[in-house]
């Protein structure tokens, strides 16, 4: 299994934290998403995970992942 990590700035809240979970967790191959608000870190653990898939999800969601 994969573990990819990426850092969210702009999340705040628990919309937040929901809106970046429901993007990313819709993706193929996505097994599961953490998202920490304190640390702004979002983990995705999956298979053939595409960071570039994940990173436009984040987008989709409203945020930029650095």
């Amino acid at each position: 299994m994969a573990i990819a990590v990426y850092t969210v700035p702009g999340m705040s809240c628990s919309h937040c934290e929901a809106a970046v979970r429901e993007e990313v967790a819709a993706l193929a191959g996505v097994e599961a998403v953490e998202v920490d608000l304190e640390t702004k870190c979002v983990e995705v653990r999956g298979k053939a995970l595409d960071d570039g898939a994940i990173r436009a999800a984040i987008e989709e969601a409203g945020y930029e992942a650095a």
